[in-house]
């Protein structure tokens, strides 16, 4: 254990109390800073800005994890089933969540391009819009469009993530279910998602912290922009800590990213908490 712990002691857990400490200074780039306290804190809770990115942040996290959760699930249905080729498709499913972000990113960044997005030009083709759609400088069509791309980039992770749990679930239980005279649907409610809580709970706990704590993607497609409607908590710590050089504002905005990662963690718990009931454990 001991290499692990020297590997988390330096990568982990350090930058983490420097992080926090930092916070509490008014340190910039190439000035050491003094201790301020809470004035950073202060200044944050007077900042619009910062609570913009907050809303957004949730926003952005909720929405898109929803998405995910429900279109992987269904993913994880059909891929579970005997499918022709189903080993070809799983190893398709995969190709967004193993491309670069970065090249992601480029990629949707053409796509929403105001002049050359193929989707405006499809849309105009057939005769549903005049003009092309401007996905990246209009405010929420800004904000739907990034979570439509991490939409995308998220779904493999979870479905493939489902469909491993489902797997595991003995198909004796269905057939017994079915002879009973349970339909798919009481099949699913009543066995399917039963069992499959306690991995629901674990890649749900890993979506949102993916989610919570995206940067590439939204640097890459927005900046943050139009007028700051995409900046993340993330974004907005590295803009305000590296290119904006206030390293005591930028890791405050990210130790108050902390309340909201260690609510995705008690989630997981709560979900392995209810797997160990299911399997004839004490709660």
């Amino acid at each position: 254990m001991l290499p692990a712990a020297v590997f988390l002691l330096c990568f982990l857990t350090y930058p983490l109390g420097l992080g926090a400490w930092l916070g509490f200074t008014d340190t910039m780039i190439g000035r050491p800073g003094v201790f301020i306290g809470l004035e950073n804190y202060e200044y944050l809770f007077r900042d619009r800005v910062f609570w913009l990115s907050v809303f957004n942040t949730l926003f952005y996290t909720a929405i898109a994890s929803i998405l995910k959760f429900a279109l992987g699930l269904w993913l994880a249905i059909i891929l579970n089933e005997n499918l022709p080729f189903k080993t070809f498709f799983r190893a398709v499913i995969l190709l967004p969540w193993v491309v670069p972000t970065v090249l992601s990113a480029l990629a949707f960044w053409w796509i929403y391009d105001s002049q050359f997005s193929i989707i405006s030009w499809v849309l105009m083709q057939a005769g549903l819009i005049s003009a092309p759609i401007n996905f990246l400088g209009d405010p929420w069509n800004a904000r739907l469009s990034v979570i439509a791309a991490n939409v995308w980039r998220g779904i493999p992770f979870v479905a493939i993530s489902l469909l491993a749990g489902l797997q595991t679930i003995p198909a004796s239980l269905h057939e017994a279910a079915a002879l009973d005279g349970a339909t798919s649907w009481q099949r699913f409610r009543r066995i399917t998602l039963p069992l499959l809580t306690p991995i629901i709970a674990v890649v749900m706990t890993f979506s949102v912290l993916f989610t919570f704590t995206d940067f590439q993607l939204i640097y890459v497609l927005t900046k943050g922009g139009p007028v700051n409607a995409t900046h993340l908590m993330a974004t907005l710590s590295f803009q305000r800590g590296i290119p904006g050089g206030a390293l005591g504002e930028g890791a405050a905005i990210a130790v108050a990213m902390v309340p909201f990662l260690l609510a995705a963690i008690l989630f997981s718990f709560f979900g392995l908490q209810r797997r160990k009931w299911q399997q004839g454990g004490s709660d």
